[in-house]
């Protein structure tokens, strides 16, 4: 959805340099790289075509189905066609006689393999000791949670043979009562997992100052509910995996692998008993993620070990269907919020209670929505005193995982309709409201609410969070339009959203890089971030060239994310690429260049002080004296070339922010919306591509879009999905959302790496849904109807306006 929303939209970018002079600052350059011969090499910043799109243009990229492997076999998986039952057998005897068939196997043979037991799926995020109880087993074991969960796999010569198999194996379940209520005021009547007699999973608090004693005695106390409704990431590609065993060494090797592949590594290596240095994760191109993509899911475990019980290679490629009942949903979520405040409109504290419902299950990173609701819940605002609690429950829907601004997508939403709603009945200008509360420069870093029972705290880094909402307000012409705001023009009202977010980016511990200087002079680039679509490999040939003073062309290539590139990676998610990844290569560079330099100091027998390279890709000493860098790469190709590695560690997160503004018209008669004019305005502390940057921008945007408009992952009553196709899945296309305007700024580098980069994947999404809320409103103020009263179905944008409690 990268390129979905480009038509019409125009971008804006503000060099540095301008804003330096515009403050009367000195520009601090982050990077601490200048070329032997003195010039700067001016990479970063440069809008650069994407260079692995050539090759994707022309056919040439090489996804997961792509691959092909001698003798390969291919794996179907039988799911369960029921949300809730006890499984009282698995007999896929009789599908192993069917024709082409190499393998069946269910929950018994699992546990065969594993001395008797069965394994779960272990948490990587935020692991609580309490919470064992509701992970997921690899194959449905003595019960099924929800429609789609894994009951058999059979492997067969051909899919279309592996499918007719399913058929022949004999299921036998009781069905039980489906929970499908997981919102504030859901009980606990029907328990998913009977040890822990509730299917309340963990309750997370965000704490900063003292909440009650601010709303005991503030001057204005409002209370609203809100929901946001299951939707998800939907990625163009959806997941696949091919897995073999190489017959001379032994070694395990999964190709497919996205987003961590070292994470996932090493929860494979325990399920199976393996060590982690026998075992390989490739990655190969991905058609996207957007958080969905790479967690570890229960064919992350099944196909390699069809793979290891056949001794043949195995694919399996997940198609549409399975795609909309099996891989992570996300967004569900519903709350009670209060804001306290004096009649100026200065807000004194938040608190509220949130209901998460997260599916069956909780996966590897089921906690990240979460527990960003509650401690993201004040976005760029000055708010003294913060009590958010988060019921995190469960119940009988496909399991949920983080999808592109895992809860910041629906805490922005919560607190930005009540910021609206509280403005207008105080009678305050809803812009002036926000520019009272937002953060300015010489309050950074602010310190985020508390979260709990982790002690985990966090703070903003850098900014001046009013900059980019008068921006925002000058490109989107407020004062221009702020007159058609509630009012009627041929028959559609017309309205005007504004919000403001933060993102969370940049996450640790480490990301790891490996520079190569080959025998042909250029050099290779080898990440532990992982490619998903984002234009890694573009951003990381840019950064890696500036740091090392040579031109573009002098970089070989980008590899990424699998495990046989470097010792260590951590993969992307939360915005970390650029940020953690960038700054490895970065660190990587120092140390090559040293060693390129020290090799040409030996080489040509002279002193490091009398070395220049010229021309970006020769050394020449004093004296005339030179030689290429592919003279030193060809020196040192027995030994593997020049190589060095590179590791960035920081616990420090960084914070992008920025401010939405849209304009909508209403048909009151149909209910029909139209987006007539957005835009964005954020800063990202350090642009490296701005097409890129654009690219995400837009790409994020329209999925937030879409998912106010057009896409929801609806239930029965018995747990069964109403949307499983898209033909009733809707999603946007490039012509549903023409204009859209973007504004980057890189204002204020995050002190916290030596790009001062920030994250930057995420942000455009988050605000989505509160601006699009808040304009829909502010179209039907006059209109003396509320938006449930227009001829729409509820899964549209005004189950988003809000209801007072």
């Amino acid at each position: 959805m990268g390129c979905q929303g480009a038509r019409g939209s125009r971008w804006h970018t503000r060099s540095r340099a301008t804003t330096a002079r515009r403050e009367g600052k000195r520009l601090n350059d982050p990077v601490p790289f200048d070329n032997p011969a003195g010039t700067r090499s001016a990479l970063i910043g440069l809008g650069i075509d994407r260079v692995e799109d050539a090759r994707l243009l022309r056919g040439e990229g090489a996804f997961v189905d792509d691959l092909r492997r001698p003798g390969m076999l291919h794996a179907v998986v039988l799911r369960s066609p029921v949300a809730h039952a006890r499984v009282l057998r698995v007999d896929v005897t009789a599908a192993r006689t069917m024709p082409g068939v190499h393998d069946a196997f269910a929950a018994a043979e699992v546990t065969e393999y594993c001395n008797g037991t069965m394994p779960h799926i272990p948490m990587l995020l935020d692991p609580l000791p309490e919470a064992t109880t509701f992970l997921q087993p690899v194959i449905a074991h003595l019960k099924v949670r929800y429609v789609g969960e894994p009951l058999a796999v059979v492997v067969a010569q051909t899919q279309a043979l592996a499918e007719d198999a399913l058929e022949a194996i004999v299921v036998e379940i009781e069905s039980l009562p489906a929970v499908v209520d997981g919102g504030l005021d859901a009980g606990d009547e029907v328990p998913l997992f009977e040890p822990a007699a509730t299917n309340r999973v963990v309750r997370l608090d965000a704490l900063r100052g003292d909440a009650d004693a601010a709303f005991a005695t503030a001057p204005f106390v409002r209370r609203e509910r809100f929901e946001v409704h299951r939707h998800f990431a939907a990625p163009i590609e959806p997941r696949g995996l091919l897995a073999h065993r190489e017959p001379d060494s032994g070694r395990l090797v999964v190709s497919g692998a996205a987003k961590m592949p070292f994470a996932n590594r090493r929860i494979l290596a325990g399920l199976l008993g393996l060590r982690e240095d026998v075992i390989d994760l490739l990655e190969a191109d991905t058609g996207g993620a957007f958080g969905q993509r790479g967690e570890f899911y229960p064919e992350d475990f099944l196909v390699p070990f069809a793979a290891l019980r056949c001794g043949y290679p195995v694919k399996w490629i997940e198609d549409r269907r399975e795609n909309l009942i099996a891989a992570n949903h996300a967004r569900e979520a519903a709350c009670e919020l209060e804001i306290a405040c004096t009649l100026d409109g200065t807000v004194l504290a938040l608190r509220g209670r949130v209901a998460t419902d997260i599916g069956a299950y909780l996966r590897t990173t089921g906690l990240a929505q979460s527990r960003n609701i509650a401690q993201v819940s004040t976005g760029p605002y000055r708010i003294p005193s913060v009590a958010v609690s988060v019921d995190v429950r469960v119940t009988n829907k496909t399991p949920s995982g983080p999808y592109r601004g895992p809860g910041r997508f629906e805490t922005d939403f919560f607190r930005e309709r009540l910021f609206d709603i509280v403005a207008g009945e105080l009678g305050i200008d809803r812009v002036a409201f926000r520019r009272r509360n937002l953060l300015c420069s010489d309050e950074m870093p602010w310190a985020l609410p508390t979260l709990m029972p982790f002690h985990a705290d966090t703070s903003t880094d850098s900014g001046n969070y009013g900059e980019t909402l008068e921006r925002c307000l000058q490109v989107f012409d407020w004062q221009g339009k702020v007159a058609l705001d509630g009012r009627q023009v041929d028959g559609r009202w017309h309205g005007l959203g504004i919000g403001c977010y933060i993102e969370g980016g940049g996450a640790g511990p480490r990301e790891g890089a490996r520079l190569v200087l080959e025998a042909d002079g250029r050099v290779s680039v080898y990440t532990g971030a992982s490619l998903v679509g984002q234009g890694l490999e573009t951003v990381f040939t840019q950064i890696a060239a500036d740091a090392l003073g040579l031109p573009i062309s002098a970089i070989r290539g980008v590899f990424h994310g699998s495990t046989t590139g470097v010792h260590e990676g951590f993969g992307s998610y939360s915005s970390r690429s650029t940020a953690m990844g960038g700054s490895a290569i970065v660190i990587a560079a120092r140390t090559l260049r040293e060693m390129i330099m020290s090799a040409a100091t030996t080489m040509l027998v002279c002193n490091r002080v009398d070395l220049a390279l010229v021309g970006g890709d020769r050394i020449i000493a004093r004296g005339g004296r030179s030689l290429s860098l592919a003279d030193i790469g060809l020196q040192h190709a027995a030994t593997g070339g020049v190589c060095a590695h590179g590791s960035f560690a920081s616990t420090n997160r960084t914070y992008s922010y920025g401010a939405h503004a849209a304009h909508v018209a209403v048909d009151p008669r149909t209910g029909a919306i139209e987006v007539i004019d957005y835009v964005a305005v954020e800063d990202v502390g350090r642009i490296i591509n701005p097409r890129t940057l654009e690219g995400q921008a837009l790409g994020a945007i329209v999925q937030g879009l879409g998912g106010v408009f057009l896409e929801r992952l609806a239930y029965d009553s018995q747990g069964q999905l109403q949307t499983g196709s898209l033909a009733d899945y809707l999603l946007p296309t490039a012509t549903c959302f023409p204009r859209i305007r973007i504004v980057a700024l890189e204002n204020y580098p995050t002190p916290h790496n030596p790009l001062g980069a920030k994250g930057a994947g995420e942000g455009g999404i988050i605000p989505v849904g509160g601006v699009i809320a808040n304009a829909v409103s502010a179209a039907l103020a006059r209109l003396g109807v509320s938006v449930t009263d227009l001829p729409l179905s509820p899964s549209r944008v005004w189950t988003l306006i809000g209801r007072r409690s």
